[in-house]
């Protein structure tokens, strides 16, 4: 698999890349490069649609205020979309924006909000956070960009998902219980995670999802989480058991 190029800068671009293309930069991006970060003539850029891989680009400035990008050679390939569903009741504004970021960077490959009765926030953006997806696929070297879907009830989730996924209930009760080893006993290959609210589920919540033949409900140990710490824990739990380091 090709090495990652860390000191290059990135930028999503949605058009088809190909090697000989030219992409005629927006105002926003050709000020980004030229401007912002300065780069001019013949200067590179890695540039990525969440389709066709990762591109190199050369900067052609045509002026201060316009810009072209030549796409020459592919520098990693597409790799599969990631399956790995990400389920979480939305939160207040930076805390949301974290969550948006860590789910991207640990390899979500879609986004599902979920209204529960304890949800701080009960409208989104998807729009809002469409971009932060991509920034932080732009930042991190992501080249696949989750979907971002509206948000759903519970219920209305749980019976979305749960058809060809194992959801996997991030459950503040059984808190002494050993998570690496429930996962373990999965058998499925295809997976969401859970992840409740400040306040966590209701008792009304967790005996609905305790009913569901494709829950499995596991602790993240016995201390207590914010909802964007658990993010991190439980994302970071199941790739190690389910994901990308399994066997």
């Amino acid at each position: 698999m090709p090495r990652y190029d860390f000191t290059s800068q990135r930028l999503f671009m949605d058009v088809p890349l190909a090697a000989d293309n030219t992409i005629e930069l927006d105002r926003g991006q050709a000020n980004y490069l030229l401007n912002v970060l300065r780069l001019g003539e013949n200067d590179h850029i890695l540039v990525f649609n969440g389709r066709d891989g990762e591109w190199r680009a050369e900067i052609t400035p045509q002026g201060r205020k316009k810009a072209v990008l030549n796409v020459s050679e592919q520098t990693r390939p597409q790799p599969a979309a990631y399956d790995l569903i990400y389920m979480f009741a939305p939160l207040k504004q930076a805390r949301m924006e974290y969550v948006v970021q860590k789910a991207v960077e640990m390899g979500a490959g879609s986004l599902q909000p979920v209204l529960t009765e304890y949800t701080q926030l009960r409208k989104i953006n998807v729009e809002k956070m469409n971009l932060q997806a991509v920034e932080a696929a732009e930042q991190c070297g992501i080249l696949t960009i989750p979907s971002i879907e509206d948000l759903q009830p519970l219920e209305a989730a749980i019976g979305n998902t749960a058809n060809d996924h194992t959801i996997i209930f991030c459950d503040e009760g059984d808190l002494l219980q050993n998570p690496l080893s429930m996962l373990q006993d999965i058998q499925s290959q295809n997976f969401a995670i859970l992840v409740g609210p400040e306040g966590g589920f209701s008792e009304t919540e967790r005996k609905l999802l305790k009913a569901q033949n494709n829950v499995v409900a596991i602790p993240l140990g016995p201390r207590v989480l914010r909802a964007d710490t658990a993010a991190v824990a439980a994302l970071a739990l199941v790739q190690t058991v389910l994901g990308d380091w399994h066997d």
